[in-house]
């Protein structure tokens, strides 16, 4: 009962393809989205630093924090629920 091809908007048009080939490049296109977010969070928390020791500012306390991955927020999720 599943349909074994899935409908892909590319800019202005729509492409049928595969199941599995279509979750393959959703997959890859969030492993880069993810790597480029993380690599602009690293530059920003550099960036901000620069600009507070400029303006005679102490550095941002917890500025450096890293977010939790999905696998820790499940953990956690798990322990609250008991």
């Amino acid at each position: 009962p599943f349909p074994e091809k899935a409908m892909v908007c590319f800019g202005s048009m729509f492409i049928e393809l595969p199941k599995a080939k279509t979750q393959e490049m959703l997959r890859q296109d969030q492993e880069e989205l993810d790597e480029e977010i993380n690599k602009l969070r690293k530059e920003l928390r550099v960036k901000v630093n620069r600009l507070y020791e400029a303006q005679g500012k102490p550095e941002l306390k917890g500025f450096n924090l890293n977010p939790m991955s999905a696998e820790e927020m499940k953990l956690i999720n798990r322990i609250l629920e008991g």
